[in-house]
């Protein structure tokens, strides 16, 4: 039991360690990137989001509270997240075009006043970098919310985009990070946008 209770305890405290770092290393770039995200909301653009496997379920999370809410009821938001539709998902996959699954995706549907965000844990990451491009192929702006600095997929941001680093995070320390970053966008965005 007592062993128990100290892994429990270090687990915490490990987690207010990461959250505080990456408060005072990140801050600006949440913030810009929430004016981002809003800048494109206004401009009738729509969020797009995708991640691989743990990184996925941030992406809808994210996608989950646009649409629906945050902390306060308001007017639904226009976000879909690419990972959430498993049926073409694996049809891409199927036919041996992993890389592709959401680059395909933002091809359709991506337009330039829309924006891609990225959720990078420490996964495969072919399928992201050719999301990314495709993107910037559409004109679109890229967000990514990285466990690690200096990523693949980061290499690829133009001076318009932002990237949200975490400072080499495991990704099981980084999610609950990355999540607490989302809920900040959201409270950003819903401020902007409609008032606290």
């Amino acid at each position: 039991m007592n062993d128990s209770i100290s892994e429990i305890n270090q687990r915490f405290a490990s987690h207010m360690e990461h959250t505080a770092q990456a408060a005072s290393q990140i801050s600006g770039d949440i913030a810009n990137a929430a004016n981002a995200l809003v800048a494109t909301l206004l401009a009738d653009g729509k969020i797009i989001t995708c991640g691989n496997g743990n990184a996925n379920t941030l992406a809808q999370y994210f996608c989950t509270l646009l649409l629906n809410r945050f902390e306060q009821d308001r007017p639904a938001l226009p976000a879909i997240n690419l990972g959430a539709d498993g049926t073409t998902f694996s049809a891409i996959c199927r036919d041996n075009r992993f890389n592709d699954t959401f680059s395909r995706q933002v091809r359709a549907i991506g337009k330039s006043n829309d924006l891609l965000i990225v959720f990078v844990d420490d996964g495969h990451k072919a399928n992201l970098l050719q999301a990314v491009q495709a993107a910037h192929d559409r004109d679109m702006r890229v967000i990514t919310i990285s466990a690690r600095e200096k990523t693949d997929v980061t290499s690829l941001l133009q001076p318009e985009d932002h990237e949200i680093a975490l400072h080499n995070l495991e990704a099981n320390a980084a999610a609950p990070v990355m999540m607490l970053i989302i809920n900040t966008l959201c409270a950003l965005i819903d401020g902007q946008l409609f008032g606290t």
